[in-house]
C-alpha cells in the first residue's frame, strides 16, 4: 500500500511513501521498548541537552520545515514559519522546566511520609492531524520524552513528509534509537498497536469520531489515554 502526499494548491504529488509492512511495524515497536529501558535511567540534564539539540536544528532549518508544510498542507509559507518556531519553543521550554516538573511533591496525610513521584510509563503512541503537522507532533514530544518515554508518530497521511522531517530532527540531535519513531500505517492498523503491551499509552488530537474510536480501543486494552477532539468554533468565509 502506497501513501500520496498532494499540494493541495495545484494537485502535484509532493511524494508517496510505502506502508510499512507488519514485520517492520513490529520491530519498531521493540525498537521503541528496547529504547525504553535505557532512556527512562537517563538522567533529565541529559535528556534537557538533548532536547536543546532539537531546538537548535528546527530554528536553524526553520524555512525548510515551513516549506515542507505549506507543500502538503498548503499553510501559507509565514504561517508555517511561525508554527515552526513555536516547535523550538516548546522544546526549550520543557528542556528548561522538566526538571522541576518531574519533582517528587510532598503531601500532608496522616502517614508518616506522604509523596507523589512521577515516573514515566513506556512507548507512547501519538495519532495527530494535518492541520499543525508539525505544532501538534512537538508539543507531544516535548514533555513526553523529557519525562523518560519513548513515542511513536502516526501522522495523518497526507503530511508524511512532515512526519520524515521530523523524526529526521530528533535522529541527527542525538536521541538513541526508538525513542522517537514514525509509523507510516493506514488507520485500520490502529487496534493491533494500541493491544500490544509495548504501548502504554495512546494521545489523539482529531475528530470527534476519530476520538470515539480510539477512546474506545484504549479502554478495551486498559490503555491510558488523552484526547483533543474536534471544536464548534464559528467562523465566516468572505467572497475574497
Amino acid at each position: 500500500m502506497e501513501f500520496k502526499s498532494i499540494n493541495p494548491y495545484n494537485g502535484e504529488v509532493v511524494a508517496v511513501y510505502k506502508a510499512q509492512t507488519e514485520s517492520e511495524v513490529n520491530q519498531t515497536l521493540e525498537d521503541a521498548k528496547e529504547a525504553f529501558f535505557k532512556w527512562r535511567s537517563t538522567p533529565t540534564a541529559e535528556r534537557a541537552k538533548l532536547l536543546k539539540k532539537v531546538s537548535d536544528i528546527v530554528r536553524r532549518d526553520r524555512d525548510k520545515f515551513a516549506k515542507m508544510i505549506s507543500l502538503e498542507m498548503g499553510k501559507p509559507l509565514a504561517e508555517a514559519q511561525g508554527e515552526v518556531e513555536k516547535c523550538a519553543w516548546v522544546c526549550t521550554y520543557y528542556a528548561e522546566n522538566a526538571d522541576f516538573f518531574l519533582q517528587p511533591e510532598v503531601i500532608k496525610t496522616d502517614a508518616k511520609e506522604s509523596y507523589v513521584s512521577f515516573e514515566p510509563m513506556g512507548c507512547v503512541l501519538a495519532i495527530m492531524p494535518w492541520n499543525y503537522p508539525f505544532w501538534q507532533v512537538f508539543r507531544f514530544a516535548a514533555p513526553t520524552l523529557m519525562a523518560g518515554n519513548t513515542g511513536l508518530l502516526k501522522h495523518a497521511p497526507n503530511v508524511f513528509g512532515c512526519a520524515s522531517l521530523i523524526e529526521e530532527i530528533f535522529t541527527e540531535a542525538g536521541l538513541p534509537k526508538g525513542v522517537f519513531q514514525n509509523l507510516f500505517i493506514h488507520h485500520d492498523k490502529t487496534e493491533n498497536i494500541i493491544a500490544n503491551p509495548i504501548v502504554q499509552a495512546v494521545t489523539l488530537t482529531g475528530s470527534g469520531r476519530a476520538g470515539s474510536a480510539v477512546g474506545a480501543l484504549a479502554g478495551k486494552y486498559i490503555k491510558k489515554s488523552l484526547l483533543e477532539l474536534g471544536g464548534s468554533n464559528a467562523f465566516i468565509v468572505l467572497k475574497d
